[in-house]
């Protein structure tokens, strides 16, 4: 295990990047996903599933852990990693999304933000170095830094005020994160869709010489190409010897097309909450289990995928679980759902490696466009 936390870039295919982030924890293999273990699990599954579907890393949410069990609480009990027993890398959230999201009642300031839990009203206060101080309370390996992130679509002058109000945070919470050789604190450029503030957000963190860099606010209801052209401008000012994580992203096409541009890591619900909703991410792309053309088909979801889920078990029983809506239903599609997107991620390194990830990715999305085989 590394003592301190470094970045390597050991590929590169074009703009694509194959990398490995060392740390006291263990390593990451970049391209990553992170499953998202929001309030200390990654919902339906056990922790041993998710390192053996073959995740380095998770990420915890520092709002909701805040709220519920309470950081200092999380921290008398050894911490996220033994609260958890996930003893590998774990990357917080700020937990700044979640409060310009799911709190209502909020009231910003050059200081920090107030706001009221979305479970019982109680009044909280988010300051950048709160923030950290409850990242370094749940003791996570990488920190965010607190950011306003915009919904879109939003005004110039809103897109710029909360683009500098969050550099400003960033130094900030640099100051109160400190020097920790083990861990590392990431930037987040914001800027909504603006081609200039993003540059400037960009340059400015990277004068911060931080360990990487995260970018936010993308992947909040704009299209994806909007999406795409903010990467296109953004990674070029980014140092190529830092990770570069894209926030909240995404799909299997988001990330096919966010590693062409040179991204590194990605956390998403998306998986987990498909298979609490019948929803299976394959190879011949999504398949709803909910369909009726699927209640007598005794064929498994994927013939050759590795996970048991997608392998050992009928889609006609997956139909079954998921219209009774048995817990069950869920526990598998998750578990093949995480399988898939690990399997991805695998599929991307590779490729990366051999020179050859145009190819690969081509051959990806043509099997999702050729769809499901037919029904019986």
């Amino acid at each position: 295990m590394a003592e301190t936390f470094s970045f390597k870039l050991l590929a590169t295919d074009g703009k694509a990047r194959r990398g490995l982030v060392s740390m006291p924890r263990g390593e990451i293999r970049t391209p990553a996903f992170m499953p998202v273990g929001t309030g200390g699990t990654v919902k339906a599954m056990y922790m041993d599933q998710v390192r053996g579907v073959g995740a380095d890393i998770i990420l915890g949410n520092t709002y909701h852990l805040m709220l519920r069990p309470g950081a200092e609480r999380v921290a008398r009990l050894g911490g996220l990693h033994e609260f958890a027993r996930w003893p590998y890398p774990i990357l917080t959230d700020s937990g700044g999304f979640q409060v310009m999201s799911l709190s209502k009642l909020r009231k910003l300031t050059e200081h920090g933000v107030t706001f009221r839990s979305h479970i019982d009203g109680a009044p909280y206060e988010m300051s950048p170095e709160r923030s950290i101080e409850i990242q370094g309370l749940l003791d996570s390996d990488i920190q965010m830094q607190l950011d306003e992130c915009t919904a879109l679509p939003a005004k110039p002058k809103e897109i710029e005020r909360a683009m500098e109000l969050s550099l400003r945070w960033a130094e900030r919470c640099k100051a109160a994160f400190g020097d920790q050789p083990g861990k590392a604190m990431f930037g987040i450029v914001q800027g909504g869709d603006s081609a200039p503030m993003r540059i400037r957000s960009a340059q400015a963190l990277k004068a911060m010489d931080l360990k990487g860099y995260a970018v936010g606010g993308l992947a909040v209801g704009e299209p994806q190409s909007v999406m795409l052209e903010m990467l296109d401008v953004t990674c070029p000012e980014l140092p190529a010897d830092r990770p570069r994580y894209l926030m909240g992203v995404g799909t299997p096409d988001d990330i096919l097309k966010s590693v062409a541009r040179g991204i590194d890591m990605f956390d998403c619900v998306m998986p987990t909450r498909a298979g609490r909703h019948g929803l299976a991410y394959t190879r011949r792309g999504k398949v709803n289990l909910r369909n009726a053309r699927h209640a007598d088909d005794p064929r498994p979801l994927d013939e050759e995928s590795d996970c048991p889920a997608a392998r050992d078990y009928s889609r006609a029983y997956l139909h079954h679980l998921v219209r009774s809506q048995e817990a069950l239903g869920a526990m598998l599609l998750t578990w093949n759902n995480l399988s898939y997107y690990q399997k991805l991620m695998q599929d991307i390194r590779a490729a990366i490696e051999a020179q050859a990830f145009e190819a690969r990715a081509a051959e990806i999305t043509e099997g999702w466009a050729r769809g499901d085989i037919p029904a019986l």
